[in-house]
């Protein structure tokens, strides 16, 4: 009945003070039952509960919603058993984010493609938001093109040797990736950039025009073959451009589907870019759309660029030139030879990071080196 009543004093007063008072008092004491209904029997007051659950929050973070098979299933495949059965071994994970729902699949078991000595200098961050100066600089790392993960290490690669968590904080994804000659970056010679699917800008220094190429061409070919069909765009009613998400698994497709896939995505990115740039803003609209058409039309040039090169490495016959041991998803067909379908990989999780979608051109510092 005090309910009722209550409730019928916010609706008839609702544009009376008292009312608006009546109203807000039985909010609030009906909150306060609900959360601590002890309170009033043992005689503490709502503050000092409040306070109480405030502290036990902050001290113990509360832990994702995942159901227990989902739990389950996540730490089956973040162990890796030797071949003895005897002494598991636990995958670390890649990235600082919690989210377990950005997570991407890592297989530990995966072939390495190349390996070398590379200095690497970040000058965008994830989807292209601009480095902080003081995190701009020159590092070397022993590099190690693995399945399709860059890993950047601090000593040269040993099969047996665990990733410490340093090395997989900074390996980087190479799905859906391009790599080429930084010819806008002077200030050092035998750079390559490498922009990844979230519009990351890297620049690596090799130690001779050679290696400069050698680690282009892997790079775009383990991208060419394993990287998956897109994802539909997005519908909606809002005009603000966004860039479509880029799935992270390997692709199931064989290489002759593979190539009619990329070739499929050109025709129709070169369309789009042929539409888009047939209809210019008009000079009187406001500079957030001029930004908006100048976003989107950088966006489809690069990845006119990118197909372009991935239709170009499938022709020259991408799965021999990173030759045998790739991973399973990819089918063998009458123009992959070397690959072995019936390898299953043991998968484990890396993670992925999600920030704005800008691009910036390469800072240039002058900073010291050290290439071995």
């Amino acid at each position: 009945m005090e309910v009722g009543r209550a409730l019928e004093g916010c609706v008839a007063g609702a544009g009376l003070a008292s009312a608006s008072l009546r109203c807000f008092e039985f909010q609030s004491s009906t909150l306060s039952l609900l959360l601590f209904p002890w309170t009033q029997a043992e005689g503490r007051t709502e503050k000092t509960e409040r306070k109480a659950l405030y502290n036990s929050i902050k001290n113990e973070k509360l832990e994702w919603a995942v159901d227990d098979e989902e739990k389950k299933k996540s730490l089956s495949e973040g162990t890796d058993e030797k071949a003895n059965g005897t002494h598991p071994k636990t995958i670390s994970r890649i990235g600082s984010t919690t989210n377990p729902f950005l997570d991407i699949p890592h297989d530990p078991n995966a072939a390495v493609y190349k390996s070398g000595f590379l200095a690497r200098k970040i000058h965008a961050d994830m989807d292209g938001k601009k480095t902080p100066r003081g995190k701009r600089g020159w590092k070397t790392f022993y590099a190690v093109l693995k399945g399709t993960v860059l890993y950047l290490q601090k000593d040269e690669y040993k099969p047996e040797k665990a990733l410490s968590e340093e090395d997989l904080k900074n390996a980087v994804s190479v799905h859906h990736a391009l790599a080429s000659q930084a010819t806008d970056y002077e200030k050092k010679p035998n750079v390559l950039k490498l922009k990844t699917a979230d519009w990351r800008v890297l620049l690596f220094q090799a130690q001779s025009p050679e290696e400069m190429q050698g680690w282009i061409n892997k790079i775009n070919c383990v991208a060419a073959v394993f990287s998956a069909p897109p994802f539909p765009a997005a519908i909606g009613s809002q005009k603000k451009f966004s860039r479509p998400l880029l799935p992270a698994t390997t692709t199931k497709l064989s290489q002759e589907e593979q190539l009619k896939s990329h070739e499929s995505k050109l025709k129709q990115i070169s369309t789009e870019l042929a539409e888009h740039r047939s209809y210019p803003p008009d000079k009187k609209v406001k500079a957030k759309e001029v930004d908006e058409y100048r976003l989107k039309d950088h966006y489809l040039e690069f990845e006119k660029t990118r197909y372009e090169v991935y239709v170009r490495v499938l022709k020259e016959g991408g799965a021999e030139l990173l030759g045998s041991g790739g991973p399973a998803g990819l089918k063998k067909s009458h123009s992959s030879p070397s690959l072995n379908p019936d390898s299953s990989p043991v998968t484990a999780k890396v993670k992925r990071n999600v920030s704005e979608r800008k691009d910036h051109r390469p800072e240039t510092p002058s900073i010291k080196q050290k290439v071995t």
